[in-house]
């Protein structure tokens, strides 16, 4: 029997678990697959990538994934990993207010205190704007189904600050994002669930985190891989067959022919039984202009936001002078340049660091990106600066490299939801053409390989002659 040719656009870790998921089905019960990867950069991972500044190991992307979305630490026990999955040393995290670095209150879920008396007692926050969010105990919950935004939820129950400093820093810095345009429904769906089923976020969070409780007390919230998340991406080269990832190759166009697709780069024409695009959506848009001009022309209104990391690693003795407690800080939209910082050395030690401190800072999300406009040495400049404002290091990074990552973030915006259905019922006319990736069903790692996953689902329900679902979930 003939193999049937698979060809995946784009090696970040979408397309990666595609691969993995497709030649895994392969040969058992499915028709063989012939899988090749097609990657126009030279090198395989996307945002997931380990760098050394200072002769030191650290993540120029991604740092971890969600343990208690399952998929990534499945897919690292699928590629023999599974003891190499690390925990942070230390939890919880700050927020940066006038005052300086105010903890998280204790007990919170995406920002939101449970607790009345730890609201109170929250240093972050004057008496006005902490009774002004004890508010959501009472209001009404809002009437209808329609989408609307994050910042416009957190207003309606909490009102201006208490979402402003406690929760949009957090939520919206994971997509960063502007809370103003974020879709509740497409990002965290889970706050409308609290608001109708409880009558309160802060109702909500607190029966979320009695929920979680048990499962809380056997596992971790992030994980990642020992010595770095390029290992990672290269067990899973390993894994699909590196003659199969062909770096360097990008793809021109892709259109439809009798016998399926025919996908063109530079300096070749594949034939292809069916087409995984794991790419930016505006990179899809521009691959199916031909081949099916209506999904082409939803997916090219998805926005997306410029983003850049920060690295610094400082001088021997410097480590102990980061807090004790606590993985880094988030910055309220618009209060300095960077918008969050991860104390590396404290929330992934290493013994490559010994006592150095190891910094990575975050600076850009949609609508303050202006930032991002400033040369290396004036972002290196700025970061350093605001970092010893906030932990008082007393002394200059001995290195320091800044990774830019143009339109990188995908957003959910209202309407995000609606608009993946058109793509699904347009993507309808060209069978065997699949979409995945962090411009649909989720950012995060963890729901990118589940992306993947569904995705070659998806393609092995073509290929059989079945009729495959489009859709996605987060």
């Amino acid at each position: 029997m003939r193999p049937r040719c698979v060809i995946v656009v784009g090696a970040g870790v979408s397309g990666l678990a595609t691969a993995h998921a497709l030649l895994r089905a392969s040969g058992s019960d499915a028709p063989p697959m012939d899988v090749t990867i097609f990657e126009a950069s030279g090198r395989a991972g996307g945002k997931l990538r380990t760098i050394e500044v200072g002769g030191l190991p650290v993540e120029a992307g991604a740092d971890s994934f969600v343990v208690r979305k399952p998929w990534a630490v499945d897919l690292c026990r699928e590629l023999g990993l599974q003891d190499q999955v690390v925990i942070p040393a230390v939890s919880g995290a700050f927020v940066w207010t006038r005052g300086g670095l105010v903890p998280f209150p204790d007990r919170t879920a995406f920002g939101i205190p449970s607790d009345i008396g730890d609201l109170l007692r929250w240093k972050g926050l004057t008496r006005r704007p902490k009774l002004r969010a004890l508010g959501d105990l009472f209001l009404p919950a809002a009437k209808g189904t329609e989408d609307e935004s994050l910042a416009r939820l957190l207003r309606r129950r909490l009102g201006p600050d208490a979402g402003r400093v406690l929760v949009e820093p957090l939520l919206a810095g994971l997509h960063a994002g502007d809370p103003e345009r974020l879709s509740v429904a497409a990002t965290f769906p889970e706050l409308r669930k609290w608001e109708l089923d409880h009558g309160s976020l802060i109702r909500g969070a607190k029966a979320a985190i009695g929920a979680a409780g048990e499962e809380r007390g056997r596992q971790p919230m992030f994980a990642t891989v020992w010595g770095g998340l390029g290992r990672l991406v290269s067990r899973l080269v390993q894994d699909i067959g590196a003659d199969r990832v062909r770096l360097d190759r990008p793809v021109s166009a892709i259109r439809t022919s009798e016998l399926g697709f025919d996908v063109e780069s530079p300096d070749s024409v594949e034939r292809a039984d069916a087409v995984v695009l794991s790419t930016p959506a505006f990179e899809a848009a521009r691959l199916l202009g031909e081949a099916n001009p209506d999904a082409a022309g939803e997916l090219a209104t998805i926005r997306y936001a410029s983003t850049a990391v920060v690295i610094l690693t400082y001088p021997p003795g410097t480590g102990g002078r980061l807090p004790m407690e606590g993985t880094g800080f988030v910055v309220p939209s618009g209060d300095r340049t960077i918008t969050a910082c991860t104390w590396v050395s404290r929330k992934w030690p290493q013994d490559a660091y010994g006592d150095r401190a190891v910094i990575r800072c975050f600076v850009g999300r949609a609508g303050h990106e202006r930032a991002l406009e400033l040369t290396d040495e004036a972002l290196i400049e700025a970061s350093e600066r605001e970092i010893e404002e906030s932990t008082r290091i007393g002394e200059r990074a001995e290195a320091a490299r800044v990774v830019r990552w143009n339109r990188s973030m995908p957003q959910y915006e209202v309407g995000h939801l609606e608009r993946l259905a058109r793509v699904a019922t347009a993507l309808e006319r060209t069978p065997g053409l699949v979409l995945t990736g962090a411009a649909y069903g989720g950012i995060g790692i963890a729901d990118c390989v589940r992306q993947g996953a569904e995705a070659a689902q998806r393609t092995r329900q073509h290929l059989a002659g079945e009729r495959e679902e489009m859709r996605w979930t987060s």
